[in-house]
């Protein structure tokens, strides 16, 4: 009952953050807030005992899985040297430089646990960064870069992290031609099982349907078992759980899955994911605030019995590896900037090559750390010497890294464009007006065939001529959108507007009806559901 009331609590907290976040005069990242939030729940006296693998297996296929939805594979394969640069390249030189300088400067820590703690803090976390900057503050060319590294250095990290932590307890001797192979044998069966998986998934889920006729419900649920159930055979696979989840994410849009299922279907899932997300990413910050007193009671507590190390000289540590890894990453950004073109495939520069010092910085300090370091760091063996170390530092990068980026990333986005969608624009025009004209050319068609087939299905010419010519008529307006754009934008949106008051109207009478008692509450939910989702395509939100 405990436990219960302790969920409850925190789902309360997560959706009263937002609410906080919009009534204070000044403006804080909603991330920071959760885990001031959380702090204060602890001071409290409530605590959640964090199982690191049990949080990897609860909170993070489902929001990896979200985010690979969102990600377009067409943008994420033409940016794929990119992100391979910072996913890959950059975690491999980050634990290797930074594994090697806690070795030195930690005493007492053996080399293995500081490369554990080095591949720790090599993934970022775009979550943290959109609560941030706000959306749209990033131009989308470098957001889409920096969302896509996000989502595969958590498997290069926590795969690093699995070998350092084998190093650290004995069970694997140090080879490296043996880690890098076994590396990517884990990544890409990772990939492979999360499409191959969720191709099969949308299949048996298609059968289902029909054997429940479209019952929403059911494809929801099943839909939200997917990132799990791909994430868990993945890791019996000895694969990583973590990008068969993503790629599980990036899979289902392109499996029919969800195209192919009823209006009612899709605009549920939409919002049901929407309240998941927003709830687990909530739990994420908020769990994290939770546990960052009892990290550094520990550290005191620790610290009193380890008389190597003081505590100012471990926030001096922090601080000093935050640096560096700013300083590596950076370093890095530069580096692809002067690279000349690579002959992997094509012959396109990076798109490091167009970025000015002022975005090699923003991408620099866009590297947030977040939930996955502080899962990783608490999944360290107890019995690995100078762990309450790791743990305290690990903690401060996080806490340090989103300061950070609260105070510079404004400053350097200062004077942005906070989002053009001039080009966006013309690119929707255009395309309506394609939709348009092939829309015109199958209603004409039909047109003609009832024309001709009056006298079977008794309908009326006139009626046909009526509806036939005011349908095409506002379909006709889009493929003028071009030439005529400022007078058709005012005709739909007339249109739209008076459809909406009729809706209003409508379901206002429905209601007094209900209040009167001339219509069953079985009718009432299905005719206000309808108007809903009739209201929600009108519009435009669908």
């Amino acid at each position: 009952m405990e436990l219960f009331s302790i969920i409850l609590l925190l789902v309360l907290i997560v959706s009263l953050s937002g609410v906080v976040v919009k009534m204070l005069p000044i403006q804080i990242p909603l991330p920071l807030m959760q885990i001031l939030l959380g702090c204060i729940l602890a001071a409290f006296n409530v605590y959640v005992e964090f199982d690191p693998k049990l949080f990897l297996v609860l909170f993070i296929p489902p929001l990896l899985f979200a985010d690979g939805r969102k990600t377009s594979v067409k943008d994420f394969i033409y940016n794929g040297r990119e992100i391979i640069g910072l996913a890959l390249v950059l975690v491999v030189i980050s634990i290797i430089a930074l594994g090697y300088i806690l070795y030195w400067i930690l005493p007492n820590v053996q080399l293995a646990a500081c490369l554990a703690l080095a591949a720790v803090l090599s993934p970022t976390d775009a979550v943290a960064l959109s609560g941030i900057v706000g959306k749209g503050r990033i131009e989308k060319e470098k957001m889409e870069i920096i969302e896509g590294e996000a989502l595969m250095n958590d498997a290069s990290g926590l795969v690093s992290l699995n070998f350092a932590i084998a190093i650290a307890v004995g069970t694997l001797q140090f080879d490296l031609l043996q880690i890098s192979m076994t590396f990517f044998i884990v990544a890409i069966g990772g990939l492979a099982i999360g499409v191959l998986f969720t191709w099969l998934y949308a299949r048996i889920l298609r059968k289902i349907n029909q054997l429940t006729h479209n019952d929403p419900a059911i494809q929801i649920v099943l839909l939200f078992l997917l990132p799990f159930a791909a994430y868990i055979i993945a890791e019996e696979f000895h694969c990583s759980g973590i990008l068969a989840a993503v790629s599980a994410g990036m899979t289902v849009n392109h499996s029919g899955m969800m195209r192919n299922a009823p209006l009612t279907a899709r605009l549920q899932s939409d919002s049901t994911w929407s309240m998941l997300t927003f709830v687990f990413n909530g739990f994420v910050f908020v769990l994290l605030g939770i546990q960052l007193p009892s990290i550094l009671n520990n550290t005191f507590a620790e610290n009193q019995i380890d008389k190597s190390i003081e505590v100012w000289q471990l926030c001096l540590i922090v601080l000093f590896v935050f640096a560096v890894l700013m300083g590596t990453r950076f370093a890095w950004l530069w580096a692809m900037k002067h690279m000349p073109a690579m002959p992997f495939g094509t012959k396109r520069p990076l798109a490091f090559r167009a970025y000015s010092t002022r975005d090699l910085l923003i991408s620099t300090f866009a590297g947030v750390r977040g939930a996955i370091t502080l899962a990783g760091v608490l999944s360290i063996p107890i019995s690995i010497s100078g762990r309450y170390q790791l743990v305290f530092i690990a903690a401060g990068i996080i806490l340090i890294s989103l300061i950070t980026a609260v105070i510079i990333l404004p400053i350097l986005l200062r004077g942005s464009v906070i989002l053009d969608n001039s080009e966006q624009h013309n690119e929707i025009l255009t395309v309506k007006g394609h939709m348009a004209e092939e829309a015109i050319t199958s209603l004409e068609k039909m047109q003609n065939n009832l024309l001709q087939e009056t006298s079977e299905t008794g309908l009326d010419q006139e009626i046909i001529h009526e509806i036939g010519s005011r349908v095409i008529g506002s379909l006709r307006r889009r493929t003028g959108l071009k030439d005529l754009e400022q007078k058709a934008l005012e005709a739909e949106n007339l249109e739209r507007r008076m459809r909406l008051v009729a809706i209003g109207a409508e379901r206002t009478a429905l209601l007094q009806m209900k209040v009167r008692n001339e219509v069953s509450e079985e009718v009432y939910e299905h005719l206000n559901t309808d108007l809903d989702i009739y209201e929600k395509m009108i519009s435009g939100d669908a």
